[in-house]
């Protein structure tokens, strides 16, 4: 089975980063994560992580760097995380689809959510870059 690659967003802004709640599937919902969803077919990673911020949030970001490792999710997908900031002019995010609702988090709120365990390292690597 040829690993697929599901893209999420360590979306900052200002010292915060962006968490947003499952609305599902079932076994998901309640439980937060990084935004983001599935790389298609002949699609790159980072436009794939353009493409769901704008259907997920309603926003434009750009993409900045992927961060050091993949975590396995449901074979046959791993899960890439990029840090990515709001474009200009871009609105504020909004839960459109998957999520009934979205936080800021700083630096010392970042454990405050019950976060999906695939998300934590990725979490974990963006809260030593916000202390820095």
């Amino acid at each position: 089975m040829t690993e697929r690659i599901v893209v999420g967003a360590a979306l900052l802004d200002g010292g915060r980063l962006l968490a947003a709640r499952r609305s599902a599937p079932e076994e998901l919902a309640g439980r937060w994560e990084l935004p983001g969803g599935k790389v298609e077919p002949g699609e790159a990673p980072e436009v794939a992580l353009v493409r769901e911020l704008r259907e997920e949030l309603g926003v434009d970001a750009e993409v900045i760097e992927r961060l050091p490792g993949e975590w396995p999710l449901k074979p046959p997908y791993v899960l890439q995380v990029w840090t990515t900031r709001l474009l200009p002019g871009s609105g504020d995010p909004e839960p459109l689809q998957d999520h009934d609702a979205l936080r800021w988090l700083g630096a010392g709120e970042l454990w405050d959510v019950d976060w999906l365990d695939p998300d934590v390292p990725a979490v974990e690597e963006v809260a030593g870059r916000l202390r820095s």
